[in-house]
């Protein structure tokens, strides 16, 4: 699940931004200060940062320059009423990916973030998180088949799903599965993750020919297309 810092100080727009994003599956954290959205960028880890401007201490522009200045390179998308060329310039000099004015239709927002995303995942390697093992996600219909069978995921379950997707191959703790599936906040058992990665095994895995959520001993799980040196 991708992470969204949504820096904005208008609480109609952020509630806006964050209950259409939340709705696709984005992990929203909104902040309306420039102060406290470099702490944050500094503390924790975002996919994407939707940026305002006009905020009340540090402009976006500020808010950007000091972010590239201490080599944060995590794509930075400005989302301003000053919408002239001169400000969109300046905004992508200041180091900003992509430029969006206000007022705008949530669609193209949400494409523009898309766009980002699948340019940073192709950096990384990861050129389609949505397609391995015989598992396909389907995005715009939030769901998920394993060899054309639907797997019928609850919200939470595709959630997880994904995450195992975009690290495949990759040992995950529980607690690295926790951050990225529930909300930080949250006061939740560790035992919760355990008891969905059943709910998910019991529907990606069972009655099909092999596994592909193993047990990784002393760290966690991991997605693998052939048997692993499982633990359970």
């Amino acid at each position: 699940m991708n992470k969204v810092l949504l820096v904005e100080d208008d609480p109609r727009v952020a509630s806006f931004i964050t209950r259409g994003l939340e709705e696709q599956l984005y992990q929203v954290k909104n902040v309306s200060k420039g102060f406290d959205a470099i702490n944050e960028v500094m503390e924790n880890t975002y996919d994407i940062i939707i940026l305002d401007i006009m905020l009340s201490d540090l402009s976006g522009f500020e808010v950007c320059e000091v972010l590239r200045n201490r080599k944060i390179i995590v794509p930075i998308l400005i989302l301003s009423a000053l919408d002239t060329p001169q400000e969109k310039v300046r905004g992508l000099k200041a180091g900003a990916d992509d430029y969006l004015a206000k007022p705008f239709l949530f669609e193209e927002l949400l494409a523009r973030i898309n766009a980002q995303l699948r340019r940073t995942e192709f950096s990384s390697g990861v050129l389609d998180f949505q397609s391995y093992a015989g598992i396909k996600i389907n995005m715009k219909e939030q769901s998920a088949t394993r060899d054309g069978k639907d797997l019928k995921l609850s919200s939470r379950e595709l959630k997880l799903l994904i995450f195992f997707m975009k690290n495949r191959e990759t040992a995950l703790s529980r607690i690295a599965i926790a951050e990225a599936v529930w909300d930080m906040d949250l006061d939740m058992s560790i035992n919760t993750v355990d008891v969905y990665i059943n709910y998910l095994r019991n529907k990606v895995d069972k009655n099909f020919p092999f596994p592909l959520i193993h047990t990784i001993k002393g760290t966690g799980y991991m997605l693998k297309n052939k048997v692993h040196e499982s633990q359970e």
